[in-house]
């Protein structure tokens, strides 16, 4: 397919030697869950064939000699699996057009167990998909009810079998606590059971009630978990995957050594990526800017250009990861000491086992980890 460029990309002065990551929004679900406030709809009519034209415009604006490098790569939605067989293909065909995707990239695609099949997996393996990220937030049928979710356990078990049938190896599972009518009980049967399957990566989220969702418009009529019950699942949770292999890599991500997604901690990291797609975000050539979450036109902001953003966003997306804030790192992107700057409370959390100060990085606790919202606040 060929298309005049729509946009320019900013910051399109310079060259990007160093690869960098790659997001692709699908914006199409079944339907939306209770609890979701994704950019996702219905694909109803010819929507598909109209938005991959609308993504054939966008990427346009890519096209470089030579071309940028990608070295991770993450299809998310929505559901991405929701795309009738082909399209992927047609998907990978496009972007492999406009960059230069490396031979050991690692490339991550969302599936709903709800709606993939064997003739989809074979094309996501054909094409070269290397990591999977399955959708599963519970193994109970009451829990996924509630949540609005189209698949039961049993969908999962099937599609977690098939993928590791065609040799897919690096599956990661998505699971969910603090939902309503869970107890910890429940949510222990749900961590006991996918750790019993084997999966190489997990995200254990809680359940978070955002405005203009179902949940997020009338909290008062859930029957969620106590605070209480909420901290006992995060301790499940991390003790029991602890048990089992799994580090605690990220706030919510657990891996097995070797399986931490690459994608992801370029996010937490601060490192440099392109969003293409409704509702897409980039961070590329020193800019940030978003996309519209209208599925047909282009449109990008800005997102900000203040220091001070730059800084809280450096400090709060490196705490969320295992090894802390590179103390130097800090200092020599914005001229000061974090620590000098923050000294009083940065020596409270210390002193109340919080945090640590080891190696040239300050990093939280697993109990820091549990109250990091609370602490972020603090040091911004």
């Amino acid at each position: 397919m060929t298309t005049k460029p729509l946009v320019t990309v900013i910051g399109q002065g310079g060259d990007t030697v160093a690869p960098i990551g790659l997001y692709v929004h699908i914006p199409f679900c079944v339907r939306k869950c209770n609890y979701c406030d994704f950019c996702s709809q219905p694909p109803k009519g010819d929507i598909v064939d109209r938005y991959f034209e609308r993504l054939a415009r966008e990427l346009d604006g890519y096209r470089r000699t030579p071309r940028i490098s990608i070295d991770t790569v993450f299809i998310g939605g929505g559901t991405p699996s929701i795309l009738p067989r082909g399209y992927m293909s047609r998907l990978f065909e496009m972007l492999r057009d406009t960059f230069d995707i490396l031979c050991d990239a690692e490339i991550t695609v969302e599936i709903n167990p709800g709606t993939l099949t064997r003739e989809k997996a074979e094309e996501y393996k054909s094409i070269g998909i290397n990591r999977i990220s399955l959708g599963l937030q519970s193994i109970h049928k009451n829990e996924l009810k509630i949540l609005g979710r189209i698949h039961t356990f049993a969908d999962f078990e099937e599609a977690f079998n098939l993928l590791r049938s065609l040799g897919f190896a690096n599956i990661g599972v998505d699971l969910m606590y603090s939902i309503p009518e869970q107890t910890v009980e429940s949510f222990t049967e749900t961590v006991d059971r996918v750790i019993a399957m084997g999966p190489e990566h997990l995200s254990v989220y809680s359940l978070i009630l955002e405005e203009g969702t179902p949940f997020g418009d009338a909290p008062d009529a859930l029957s969620l978990p106590t605070e209480d019950e909420e901290c006992d699942m995060y301790d499940i949770a991390r003790l029991r995957l602890a048990a089992a292999g799994y580090t605690h890599y990220e706030i919510s991500n657990y891996a097995r050594a070797g399986y931490e997604c690459k994608h992801n901690i370029k996010y937490w990291k601060c490192r440099e990526y392109i969003g293409i797609g409704a509702a897409a975000h980039s961070f590329f050539e020193g800019a940030r800017y978003g996309n519209t979450r209208d599925l047909l036109e282009i449109f990008r902001d800005p997102e900000y250009n203040d220091d001070g953003d730059r800084e809280g966003e450096f400090v709060m997306m490196h705490l969320r990861l295992r090894a802390g804030l590179p103390l130097c790192e800090f200092e020599a992107r914005f001229g000061y000491s974090f620590l000098d700057a923050h000294r009083s409370a940065v020596d409270f959390f210390l002193r109340q086992g919080l945090m640590v100060h080891e190696n040239d990085h300050l990093a939280l606790t697993e109990r820091g980890f549990y109250l990091s919202n609370a602490i972020m606040v603090e040091l911004m």
